[in-house]
């Protein structure tokens, strides 16, 4: 016999699957609309979420800025005084790249096997942002009461880390309303590993550094100062940032990490025999350990007889809790002037061999600190486990994401990440959701909000 409890919740995962189709043709046309960032054009999918909500009497409006771009907040009721749970995705997606490496367009939406959508947002995150614009639809429609009210913020400029989306909302909408509980519906599956719970995320520094030498021409090249060469003695001595910042201790341990995921597997023996046959896996729970860099871009020469006075690399680092910008910056200095070279701003009169640079992105690492004694987290954790029928992992998230708009800000440090699709497929060609993937998402979100909006006395 089912309490009342019980009862609702299996209403609410019959009448999603009773609605199954219509909840995958609704993500069908948001693939198939243009939020390609740059440019955005969000308003493009905003009118269409609108459309959708308002057909159920979802309260939501639209927030036009710049050129054809746009976020979208909505309220399943008005009631802001027991809890307040909000729902976060973003509409922009990156672009396509090169079409003729995709199987089917990026813009089809094409369904495969009656198991696969593909399409240029379908895992980050339209797959995400759509369960809970559904999640939304299928409380309103069942009528279900709640004690407290779920919010969604559906959001622009994420994939280009502006501040006119989820970072505008919070300061300019919703500053006014107590926010309890957030959930950001980026893809937080790592196959093969299970679904992932996720609690924080490392920062975000993107330097260009620019050398700046003499050109001359390559036959007689000791007349200039090639700034290739210079770049690349910067390049090769680039892992000393490591000896020279300040050390600090991740948040969690690589024992822990590993600890964390190993609940997913039968047993102990079972996790170490997988991890040490996985170099992947391997370098994957490691990365959350330490400080990583790359070099992304690299930049120099004009003409094949030409000694390039000119060379500029874009680099990118992923930073841990506490490590701070300025120590990267300095650390970077000082290699510099162990090459034998000098900052820009370190020279003394007409010097034209020298080093420079610019920060094109600083964004810091976010944390719940507190995620190990939070009921909230161990609620979701089960509602994964019952509709995936498979443990989840609580874990860090290896990119950044709008969680730290909501946790360092003070707004709402209680801000976890999960959602459907395959991390590995966002930003790639053939990205692609798994359609059962995406369905239970929609149940999870659904059964969340009902459990944690519903004061335990009035569960019905």
């Amino acid at each position: 016999m089912l309490n009342p409890r019980e009862m609702t919740e299996e209403l609410i995962k019959e009448y999603i699957d009773d609605k199954r189709e219509e909840f995958i043709d609704f993500l069908v046309n948001l693939i198939q609309t243009d939020s390609y960032n740059p440019p955005g054009n969000e308003l493009n999918l905003a009118k269409i979420i609108k459309n959708y909500l308002d057909k159920d009497g979802i309260k939501n409006e639209i927030f036009k800025f710049g050129n054809n771009r746009a976020n979208l907040v909505a309220y399943l009721n008005n009631n802001f005084k027991f809890k307040n749970l909000i729902f976060n995705g973003h509409m922009d997606v990156v672009p396509s790249g090169n079409v003729s490496e995709w199987k089917y367009h990026p813009l089809s939406g094409e369904i495969k096997r009656n198991k696969y959508i593909y399409g240029r947002g379908s895992t980050d995150m339209k797959g995400g942002l759509a369960a809970m614009i559904i999640s939304l639809k299928v409380l309103k429609s069942l009528n279900i009461k709640l004690d407290g009210n779920l919010i969604l913020h559906s959001v622009a400029d994420e994939e280009t880390i502006g501040d006119e989306g989820t970072e505008w909302i919070i300061k300019n909408i919703s500053n006014s309303i107590d926010c309890n509980f957030t959930v950001i519906g980026e893809p937080t599956g790592f196959k093969p590993l299970p679904k992932s719970i996720i609690f924080g995320e490392r920062g975000h520094l993107q330097i260009r550094i620019i050398a700046n030498g003499i050109s001359s021409h390559s036959s007689f090249p000791a007349m200039g100062k090639n700034a290739i060469y210079m770049i690349n003695d910067l390049i090769n001595n680039i892992d000393k940032i490591d000896d020279y910042i300040p050390k600090v201790n991740p948040p969690i341990t690589l024992d822990e990490l590993k600890q964390l995921v190993s609940v997913t597997f039968p047993d102990e023996q079972a996790f170490i025999k997988f991890y040490n046959e996985q170099p992947l896996i391997q370098n994957f729970i490691k990365v959350f350990t330490t400080l990583t860099k790359s070099v992304t871009i690299i930049k120099g020469g004009i003409k094949d007889n030409v000694i390039p006075n000119i060379c500029e690399i874009t680099m990118d680092f992923r930073l841990l809790p506490l490590q701070k910008t300025e120590d990267i910056i300095s650390a970077i200095r000082r290699i510099i002037n162990e090459c034998g070279y000098k900052m820009k701003d370190q020279i003394e009169g007409e010097n034209d061999i020298f080093f420079d640079y610019d920060i094109l992105l600083d964004k810091e690492a976010s944390y719940w600190k507190n995620w190990r004694d939070s009921e909230e987290i161990k609620l979701f954790y089960n509602i994964v486990n019952k509709i995936y029928l498979q443990k989840p992992y609580y874990f860090l998230f290896p990119a950044c994401s709008d969680a730290v708009y909501y946790r360092n800000s003070n707004y709402c440090e209680k801000t976890i990440l999960f959602g459907p699709g395959n991390a590995s497929l966002a930003h790639a060609s053939n990205e692609s959701i798994e359609l059962n993937d995406f369905i239970n998402s929609i149940k999870v979100y659904a059964l969340f909000a009902y459990n944690f909006l519903k004061k335990k006395e009035n569960i019905l």
